[in-house]
């Protein structure tokens, strides 16, 4: 009697490994697709850490760039602003979305 438990049991614990390998097979298949978008996501934070820690390797170009071509520069500040605006505004837009569905 307490073999056939015993044999249910290690049938069942053999079905349950089988399973779980079954399972990480198919979640690292799935996950591979995730793969492309993350590592831009890491290159990009990368990009933003290394010009927090470099910020004049920034700012002469743009100055540069002010001095020399005054229209243009003022043409992309306005562009630039109006876009931090937008995605400023679409953050709150968003919050408040949230908030109404709760």
């Amino acid at each position: 009697m307490a073999s056939d438990r015993d044999q249910e049991l290690a049938l069942r614990r053999q079905r349950l490994v089988m399973r779980s390998a079954q399972l990480r097979l198919a979640l690292a298949t799935q996950a591979e697709m995730l793969h492309a978008p993350l590592s831009l996501a890491d290159t990009a934070w990368g990009g933003l850490q290394w010009v927090r820690r470099n910020p004049y390797a920034v700012i002469g170009p743009l100055m540069l760039l002010a001095a020399l071509r005054p229209a243009r520069a003022l043409r992309w500040a306005r562009r630039l602003w109006w876009g931090w605006r937008a995605f400023r505004q679409s953050g709150r837009w968003l919050a408040a979305m949230q908030t109404r569905r709760r």
